[in-house]
C-alpha cells in the first residue's frame, strides 16, 4: 500500500527555548486533532510517502502517529514551512 503527503493546518506553541510544539492539527475534511502529548522530536526522513523534515511524534486520543515539519529552503517572507501526515491510499 502506498502513501501519499496530506498537508495539514497545525496550530503550534512555543517555548521560551524557541521549541516548537504542535498542539491541533486540522486533518483534509475540516476534523480537528487535539494532540495529548509529544514524546520525541527528530529530523527523519518520511519513509512511506518521501520527503525529509522534523518528525514528531505525537499522540492523539492514546494512539502514536507521526507528523512532519518541512522546512522551506528560503527564510525570507513568512513561510518557515507546512506541516504534513503520511496517508495511505489504495
Amino acid at each position: 500500500m502506498k502513501s501519499i503527503k496530506v498537508y495539514v493546518d497545525v496550530v503550534v506553541s512555543f517555548r521560551s527555548d524557541g521549541v516548537m510544539l504542535p498542539r491541533i492539527i486540522t486533518w483534509e475534511d475540516g476534523c480537528k486533532y487535539e494532540i495529548d502529548r509529544v514524546s520525541d522530536i527528530r529530523q527523519a526522513a518520511a519513509m512511506k510517502a518521501g520527503g525529509q523534515g522534523d518528525r514528531y511524534t505525537v499522540w492523539i486520543n492514546g494512539m502514536q502517529s507521526y507528523l512532519f515539519f518541512e522546512r522551506n529552503g528560503s527564510l525570507d517572507g513568512n513561510n518557515i514551512g507546512r506541516w504534513f501526515v503520511e496517508r495511505k491510499i489504495a
